[in-house]
């Protein structure tokens, strides 16, 4: 999928620097960005979600000794 993106004129610097240096393409850091960075992004933004259903009373929350107690850690 083909997408385009603007970058500050210093960030197509850094970006254009670090290809010329590694003999790297800009896409194949654009892409190791993306990759690395949606990851962080999935791990906060679907955390969060969590967190306010917890608020809210909509999702079910277990205390650590409930869990020991239901896998039978206590023994």
């Amino acid at each position: 999928m083909a997408t385009s993106v603007r970058l500050s004129p210093e960030t197509e610097q850094r970006l254009a620097f670090l290809a010329l240096q590694t003999g790297r393409t800009k896409a194949f850091y654009l892409r190791e960005i993306i990759d690395r960075g949606l990851d962080d992004m999935e791990d906060y933004y679907l955390a969060a979600d969590v967190l306010e259903r917890i608020r809210k009373g909509q999702e079910q929350v277990h205390t650590a000794a409930d869990v020991r107690k239901e896998l039978g850690l206590d023994d």
